[in-house]
């Protein structure tokens, strides 16, 4: 039998991405956190299958739960790439319930990989916002930034010794056995 978290082990609170589920109390790696419940619709009706909202949970081919429902805390945990919990879906009794998958401080946000259908149809277009995402986009950028940089001074020193040679060019006066010589009409004088 599974521990259950107590429902004060959460509460919803303000995260990065809006709304997020965060624990009160210490939760054990293994813990059954929360159940993700509402109302099962049937893709064979036409009716339930036209319905669409973000917070429909899939439990195979033919069921489906709406999680919409206000009750659902569940709904607001949201998506991270690397979660601290994970989904338990029971398709045959028609329950799925968000499990830790490791220990889970208080203050931390309760998140788990919503799967690559959801993740291709809605997080993709707008980028994903979870904490490892943000991490690897801001050392890309930083990387790209260090990158422009390097470029930009390589670019100066090149510059910099291209007009220096102009300048000497310009400048300089040919010469010929210590004379100094100038062309005029194409003919050198001496």
């Amino acid at each position: 039998m599974p521990v259950i978290a107590s429902s004060k082990s959460y509460r919803v609170g303000r995260s990065k991405t809006g709304l997020g589920l965060f624990a009160t109390m210490p939760i054990k790696k293994g813990t059954r956190i929360i159940r993700y419940f509402g109302p099962i619709l049937d893709s064979r009706i036409p009716a339930h299958d036209e319905i669409e909202n973000k917070y429909l949970f899939e439990l195979n081919n033919r069921w489906t739960i709406d999680g919409s429902v206000r009750k659902n805390l569940a709904r607001y945990i949201n998506h991270s790439c690397r979660p601290n919990a994970e989904s338990d879906v029971r398709p045959r009794e028609r329950k799925v319930f968000i499990r830790a998958i490791r220990n889970i401080e208080p203050g931390d946000e309760i998140n788990y990989d919503y799967g690559t259908d959801y993740f291709k149809a809605y997080l993709k277009p707008i980028g994903c916002k979870c904490a490892s995402c943000e991490k690897k986009r801001k050392k890309l950028r930083a990387e790209a930034r260090a990158e422009r940089a390097k470029v930009k001074a390589r670019d100066e020193r090149k510059a910099k010794k291209a007009g220096a040679k102009d300048i000497k060019k310009k400048t300089a006066k040919k010469r010929l056995n210590g004379h100094a010589v100038a062309k005029a009409n194409g003919r050198a004088r001496a």
